[in-house]
């Protein structure tokens, strides 16, 4: 184990404090105090450069925060609260607590499950060679997105589904072969020109998919027309959410066991730079004001599960809500 420029001892409650003065580093040590994870685990879970991680680190490291266990090429990281002394110890009890309830420390949580879930299935880490190596052959033999796109056959052929805000069409491609009839919505004409070059190009027949210059604000539908709607990533755009969300509770309906919303979106998340300049209307929504807003528009049956991060990405993590329509 490497030893720290300065023994613990040695530091004043002054220079302890400047140690834990940046938030990447409170971040990491309040993943560290629950679980050991090697430097690339833990940039991924704080999602920042090499570079910046490893400063970070050397830092906790010398100041005797942080203990390090190599094994093999791999070196290990972990806060071992017993070990720090009595007054390392007391700063640190002072502010660990008051960061759970930042809003960095949800998506901290769910890349660290993401990050151990896939050291979980290391081949030449825990469940022997076969067993590990098993998602790796199938994948090279079949692909990444068979399961997903295979699981969408256990929608009703039958129903009528809204693309609201389809961008360039990612749903729309992955919908049309399942269902009856898809509408792609978005307020772009260029983008809804990008989703019939992208269908055009997958080969998939868009006779029964109709592309509709529109937005949120009134949705360019009949009352009760689809049985279905999708919206991706685009309640963060709007300013008022709750009017979008009744507009797409007025255009659904609950035959053939429709009426059925599903809103994908950012989680709450304290990065301010995607308003200014991404033109992002909300940082995000919490669980509870998924519901509130789904509640207030009409919508029960509301369910609420945060995805699990993709450890490459380098935006905040995901809520899938799915809601049915009420008093029908």
């Amino acid at each position: 184990m490497a030893k720290p420029t300065h023994t613990p001892s040695q530091l004043t409650a002054a220079e302890s404090l400047s140690q834990l003065s940046d938030p990447i580093r409170l971040r990491m040590m309040r993943v560290l105090c629950t679980h050991e994870l090697s430097v690339g685990e833990l940039i991924r879970v704080v999602q920042i450069p090499q570079s910046s991680g490893s400063r970070h680190l050397k830092l906790l490291a010398e100041g005797g925060w942080v203990v390090r266990r190599s094994v093999g090429p791999a070196t290990f990281y972990r806060v071992v609260l017993d070990d720090l002394p009595a007054t390392m110890r007391g700063i640190w009890l002072a502010v660990r607590d008051e960061l759970d309830g930042l809003a960095d420390a949800q998506g901290d949580d769910q890349r660290v499950r993401s990050v151990l879930s896939e050291r979980m299935t290391d081949s030449g880490a825990f469940f022997g060679e076969h067993a590990g190596e098993w998602d790796g052959v199938r994948n090279d033999m079949f692909g990444r997105f068979f399961t997903d796109r295979a699981l969408l056959s256990l929608i009703d052929p039958r129903w009528r589904v809204a693309d609201l805000g389809c961008g360039t069409g990612n749903c729309t491609e992955l919908l049309a072969p399942w269902v009856e009839r898809v509408v792609a919505i978005d307020r772009s004409p260029e983008m809804l020109e990008g989703a019939r070059a992208r269908l055009e190009n997958a080969s998939i027949e868009s006779s029964h998919i109709d592309f509709v210059v529109g937005d949120l604000s009134k949705v360019p539908l009949a009352a009760g027309s689809v049985d279905a709607a999708v919206c991706m990533l685009v309640i963060h755009h709007i300013d008022e959410p709750v009017e979008a969300l009744k507009e797409i509770r007025r255009v659904l309906t609950s035959e053939r066991g429709g009426g059925v919303v599903l809103l994908v979106d950012m989680c709450e998340h304290t990065n301010d730079e995607y308003r200014r300049g991404m033109g992002h209307k909300h940082l995000g929504f919490s669980n509870q004001a998924v519901i509130g807003m789904l509640g207030e528009a009409g919508f029960g049956s509301i369910r609420v599960n945060n995805l699990r991060p993709d450890v490459n990405s380098s935006g905040p993590p995901l809520f899938a809500a799915v809601a049915r329509v009420l008093n029908e």
